[in-house]
């Protein structure tokens, strides 16, 4: 009659073990790689002969980490504004009409969002080259915008679909058109949604690889994309300074996922999608 429940913790003790073992590798190898940044060398030892700071400003220099991140932040704030307009108007005509095909419609705009960027990078580098836009950073908005509008309108149509219609149509009744009933009734009703879905927007184009590193030029690469070369590129760097660098990019990438877990709940999120 026991051993069912000595079976089941033995199953959960198992799983934690090994869910405890899998983080704990994760923490020593972000440690090791902070631990390096700061090191002065480091062979056979449990921690570096001695610590330093100048491997950051080598790398900020080497690599010129000023003109990436001004780079990052223009791509990131242009995908976030555009993201944003496109994916809460895309959003309230897929919430408020219907027409035939829409299910459909709704498949193909969530594609990308169902299938992994590597698939469908490649196809639009070639057609953003042909038209002129890769290597620039207009090119590189253009192809972040592909998954980054899709996920908007996916959070954003469960948030409108509880809004009760009659509210704008009151709005309508008091003489309010269109643009005025959008702006001064529903966006401060879709506020808490707006903001979560361009938080989350954010840090997916911080962390995006894929389709920025197939539109890039040398002047409009993100900090992503940077990490990569500066790694994998010819020449001799000290490994200290690819750690600096690969530490920045955690540190700017943890700062602004740990501001969108105070306003986001991705709970709330994937029950309010489960819901439509």
């Amino acid at each position: 009659m026991d051993r069912h429940p000595l079976a089941l913790r033995a199953w959960t003790t198992a799983i934690w073990l090994l869910v405890g073992f899998f983080i704990l590798n994760l923490l020593a190898m972000i440690a090791s790689v902070v631990v390096n940044s700061f090191g002065t060398r480091w062979f056979n030892t449990w921690l570096p002969n001695g610590f330093t700071t100048k491997w950051y400003f080598s790398a900020w220099a080497e690599f010129q980490l000023d003109d990436v991140l001004i780079t990052t932040f223009q791509v990131v704030g242009a995908v976030v504004a555009l993201s944003g307009l496109l994916g809460v108007l895309g959003a309230y005509a897929l919430a408020r009409r219907e027409f035939p095909g829409k299910r459909l419609v709704m498949l193909l705009i969530l594609l990308p969002l169902l299938v992994p960027p590597l698939t469908y990078g490649i196809p639009l580098a070639t057609v953003l080259y042909q038209f002129g836009a890769a290597g620039s950073v207009f090119g590189v908005i253009l192809a972040n915008l592909v998954p980054t509008v899709p996920f908007v309108i996916l959070v954003m149509i469960p948030f409108i679909e509880q809004i009760d219609p009659r509210i704008e149509a009151a709005a309508r009744v008091f003489g309010a058109n269109s643009r005025q009933m959008f702006v001064h009734v529903l966006v401060p009703l879709l506020a808490p949604g707006i903001l979560a879905a361009l938080l989350m927007v954010l840090v997916r184009t911080i962390a995006m690889f894929e389709l920025t590193f197939f539109t890039a030029g040398p002047s409009s690469q993100t900090l992503v994309v940077a990490l990569y070369y500066a790694v994998y590129a010819a020449g001799v760097r000290a490994g200290q300074s690819i750690d600096a660098m690969a530490v920045i990019y955690m540190a700017t990438t943890m700062v602004w996922l740990l501001i969108a877990l105070r306003f986001v709940n991705p709970t709330q999120l994937v029950t309010r999608v489960k819901k439509s």
